[in-house]
């Protein structure tokens, strides 16, 4: 603005001006809209609960009982269940307390170690040739030769490729026998107590996931893999579906179980999302 000879005031055109420094960097860029990161393919990682879902041999199945389903006297329709469920069958999470005394059970779990980037380990060519595979440390440093080391707070999932198997608990599992007799008959692979302490004492996962009913093979009777990760709070995913459709990295899961106070475990749902 300036003042004429006759004091009137001159308005001059107004032109911006952005002066940018490292200070005012940005204030002076355009803002650019953040990616959202639930953007891409979502895969769906759990098995339905059904008669059809596999419990362990000396655990009750899954029941359904009707409580209402029709129309009430009222005239509105109305439809309600009695579901009754083991913590450890189909889809499930194992909390650490599960094999190690006073660790966290599952409400006690943060829910950034259930949350996270996903490395997918694929020994199933191994593992469908021998029921009884373990997944070993030579497995996991050969996918670190190819994918880089498995980077802190990460989930790492098995992939042994028994999930193509499901619900077949033959197939899956070695055997349909129900009770004491049934677990003698266990035939799955499962995760080296030798690699449950690499990834302990070597590298910091948050969680680890397997497409079989237990991180231990089924022929364990110490469950050492379960007792090493659950020493040192590292939670498990048991009977995760469609690893398949994962990549080794790139994946991003969410692992949210039934909130049981003092449990052990639950029922889970877990699903991914890949760019």
């Amino acid at each position: 603005m300036l003042l004429g000879p006759n004091k009137k005031v001159i308005m001059k055109p107004f032109y911006p001006v952005f002066i940018c420094s490292v200070w005012f960097l940005n204030a002076c860029t355009t803002p650019q809209q953040a990616p959202n990161p639930l953007d891409g393919r979502w895969i769906d990682l759990t098995y339905e609960f059904s008669d059809e879902t596999i419990y362990w041999p000396t655990s009750d199945l899954f029941s359904i009982d009707t409580v209402s389903v029709g129309r009430t006297e009222a005239g509105f329709y109305y439809e309600s269940y009695k579901i009754a469920t083991a913590e450890h069958g189909g889809t499930h999470l194992d909390a650490p307390v599960h094999f190690a005394e006073g660790k966290q059970s599952t409400e006690e779990i943060p829910i950034e170690r259930l949350v996270g980037p996903a490395s997918v380990i694929n020994v199933s060519e191994k593992a469908l040739e021998d029921r009884d595979y373990l997944v070993s440390v030579e497995d996991l440093e050969a996918w670190e030769a190819v994918h880089g080391e498995l980077e802190e707070g990460t989930i790492v999932l098995l992939k042994t490729g028994y999930g193509q198997f499901w619900p077949d608990p033959v197939q899956y599992m070695g055997t349909a026998v129900r009770g004491a007799e049934g677990v003698a008959e266990l035939h799955f692979p499962g995760l080296a107590p030798e690699a449950a302490r690499w990834l302990v004492e070597e590298r910091s996962i948050d969680a680890i996931g397997i497409d079989t009913p237990s991180i231990d093979y089924g022929q364990s009777t110490l469950f050492e893999s379960h007792q090493i990760l659950f020493e040192d709070n590292i939670p498990a995913f048991e009977n995760v579906a469609n690893l398949n459709e994962l990549p080794p990295t790139g994946a991003y899961v969410f692992a949210l179980p039934m909130k049981v106070k003092n449990g052990s475990g639950g029922p889970l749902r877990i699903v991914a999302v890949v760019e």
